[in-house]
């Protein structure tokens, strides 16, 4: 099968590209011919917070990577249509994260349909973490191009209702898969040295992009609590700020963490992905509002537990005390189960959970799934 992918993709970098590269991988292993079609301009630079949209890595081996898409030229949504129906492709999949991509993603996929291509929307995130008021009519105008839908959480297929309340279309739901393209796992000690922290130290990890809704706010007071200070846990920030900085800095010392708090907060390039997640005891995500996490994925890959909230779709993927601690959004229930897990020795047992746990979320699981929606 012919299959097109159009969404992000390098020279662009992140979790979404890393997400599209790795299924395409996927698709050609199981002999389908891909391409995946990405930007030649995601974002205007002014919509975006980041220190670059761009990745300093090489091209990924192996994949037919075109550049087209124009995000907000709508002579360029045309042009790229006329592209993908001239490659005769049986499978357009088109996956959304934002209201901003609706208007190109949403035109093009409208232009290519037709009884040769099959349109499946791949739903990273369909109601944004930053709402307004447009968000509704843009995410209307995306569901209203496609011809079925494969989410990632269970709680993205519950937003489809919205916007497809009859399920007119057909819809499925497969887990996000295991990132299993960032390395290989490193001994603690040796991943420890590569970062520069202590070897017999106390790590909780907070890994990516550091935005509003990813409540690092929560995590810096909850590492404020007496009794993880008297424990001797430190927390790791690995990952860049997506927007200003100052505010978790001004709470860093205004909590007197400086020294229990290690920033490495550049962009983490692929091949150091590893080293983050090896060195760490735990990993965070203390999320004020969410869908799914590549961050999940990333921990099973490399069999950390996790400590995350119970927010949107990530209690689907970590079983509270399996592979993990599912707690409230709140400072109090992040230390008190950080506290719980180092006073307790639970990194072991939920290692094991861990391990169980990761069988779920092949690629190969997900592609079924996905191809499923052609018949």
């Amino acid at each position: 099968m012919r299959i097109a992918i159009l969404g992000t993709a390098w020279p662009y970098r992140g979790g979404l590209a890393a997400f599209h590269e790795r299924l395409a991988t996927q698709l050609q292993r199981e002999g389908h011919e891909v391409q995946l079609v990405t930007f030649t301009l995601q974002y205007p630079s002014f919509l975006f917070p980041g220190k670059t949209q761009f990745s300093d890595e090489p091209a990924p081996t192996g994949l037919h990577i075109v550049r087209k898409l124009h995000s907000v030229n709508p002579l360029n949504w045309c042009c790229t249509a006329r592209y993908l129906k001239q490659q005769h492709f049986d499978l357009l999949i088109t996956p959304y994260w934002m209201p901003f991509m609706a208007p190109a993603l949403g035109t093009v996929a409208r232009r290519v349909g037709g009884r040769h291509t099959r349109r499946i929307g791949l739903l990273h995130n369909l109601i944004p973490h930053e709402h307004h008021f447009f968000d509704h009519a843009l995410s209307r105008y995306y569901v209203g191009s496609q011809d079925a839908f494969i989410a990632l959480s269970r709680s993205v297929l519950d937003d489809l209702d919205t916007f497809d309340p009859q399920h007119h279309k057909p819809r499925a739901c497969s887990p996000h898969p295991i990132y299993d393209h960032y390395g290989a796992l490193l001994p603690m000690d040796e991943a420890r040295k590569l970062i520069g922290v202590e070897p017999d130290g106390r790590y909780v990890l907070f890994f990516g992009f550091i935005r509003e809704y990813k409540g690092l706010d929560l995590l810096l007071d909850a590492m404020d609590d007496t009794r993880l200070k008297q424990l001797g846990v430190k927390l790791i920030v690995a990952g860049e700020f997506y927007g200003s900085a100052d505010p978790y800095l001004r709470q860093i010392e205004r909590n007197g963490l400086s020294d229990r708090v290690v920033l490495h907060t550049d962009f983490i390039p692929d091949h150091e992905v590893n080293r983050y997640f090896c060195a760490a005891n735990i990993v965070a995500q203390p999320y004020k509002s969410a869908t799914q996490s590549g961050v999940t994925q990333i921990a099973y890959h490399f069999e950390r537990p996790m400590l995350v909230t119970n927010v949107g779709g990530l209690p689907e993927i970590v079983p509270d005390g399996k592979a993990g601690h599912v707690v409230e959004p709140t400072p109090q229930a992040i230390a008190d189960a950080l506290v719980r897990y180092f006073a307790n020795d639970e990194e072991d047992s939920l290692t094991l959970g861990v391990r169980d746990e990761k069988r779920r979320y092949g690629w190969d699981v997900f592609t079924k799934a996905l191809l499923g929606l052609m018949q």
